[in-house]
């Protein structure tokens, strides 16, 4: 997908950015159609975000792309992975890196950025294309056809807010922000409770009062409690139980969520629903290294389906 708000930002920052995307593969391939990375000058060796895969592969389109930065320009190029650069995948990936700056950035038109690499009219594979997008808001995976590329633009599906931005939020949040689907609001008491530098896509939310922030969440977004107070974590779970959500989890052992079960049955909430919430949260036996909550979580997200969690808790 086309991350228009990420390379926004990159250029905001670096002036000229390469952006380099896989605009299709054939056969074996290290990431799928649409993995962009984005290449900008400065420093020893330049700065790189986002990754298309395959060492050798990623090695070499950077540094092609960096080269391009003086020139500008669009350059496709089809890589055999084995013949030309030596790597085991037995396919072929079509790369095209562009140029941009302030003053090129793409338009978005029906969530899709659609341009000719050869300068060529959109053939109709493509037109029909954005009609669909139009008249339908159907949005096609990354599509390459008789010199035109179409790419969806990355809109996040998820909606995760984590409360918290102690050890472990921090160790969170680095872990989940570079996930295109994530759309991340972070909380805690105040502006120094985070980081210097938040993670772009990232929305730091200060708020005094945490548990009334829970009323600015999306019904369907997804939680994280993981306060620096139990007192807290406790409220929060009271208030994200009114609000609605889609799933909710809570950092803590199961003897902290033995007392907070009876704390919420007593605060009017049934025991079927205080089920919804998941505690304790990641994988125990990986130990408590704030890295490894981390991880663990991260991979308990990325593996379900939220919606339909909830509703095989709920029963």
């Amino acid at each position: 997908m086309f991350d228009l708000e990420a390379l926004r930002a990159a250029i905001a920052l670096h002036g000229r950015v390469a952006r380099v995307v896989i605009a299709a593969h054939e056969g074996s391939s290290p990431r799928e159609a649409g993995a962009a990375m984005l290449v900008w000058a400065g420093g020893q060796n330049g700065g790189q975000s986002g990754t298309i895969g395959g060492g050798a592969l990623e090695h070499q389109a950077a540094t092609r792309a960096r080269a391009m930065l003086a020139t500008g320009g669009t350059v496709v190029e089809r890589v055999a992975l084995g013949p030309n650069i030596g790597q085991c995948c037995g396919g072929a990936v079509t790369l095209v890196s562009e140029v941009y700056d302030a003053t090129t950035l793409p338009e978005a038109k029906s969530g899709l950025v659609a341009r000719a690499l050869d300068g060529s009219p959109p053939p109709l594979a493509v037109a029909r294309l954005l009609d669909r997008a139009r008249a339908q808001g159907a949005r096609p995976a990354t599509t390459l056809v008789q010199g035109w590329l179409v790419e969806p633009v990355a809109q996040p599906a998820r909606a995760l807010w984590i409360w918290g931005a102690g050890h472990v939020g921090r160790a969170l949040v680095s872990v989940l922000a570079p996930l295109p689907d994530l759309a991340i609001t972070w909380v805690d008491v105040a502006p120094e409770r985070f980081p210097d530098s938040v993670p772009p896509g990232v929305r730091a939310l200060p708020a005094p009062d945490m548990a009334a922030a829970v009323a600015l969440a999306p019904q369907d977004a997804e939680h994280l409690v993981l306060t620096f107070s139990h007192a807290l974590d406790l409220e929060l779970c009271h208030r994200l139980l009114a609000h609605g959500f889609a799933a909710c989890g809570l950092i803590g052992s199961a003897t902290k969520w033995a007392r907070f079960r009876s704390r919420l049955h007593a605060l009017g909430h049934s025991p079927e629903i205080i089920a919804t919430i998941l505690c304790p949260i990641g994988n125990p036996a990986l130990g408590k290294h704030p890295q490894a909550i981390a991880i663990s979580v991260a991979a308990e997200i990325l593996g379900r389906s939220p919606a339909r969690t909830l509703k095989e808790r709920i029963g």
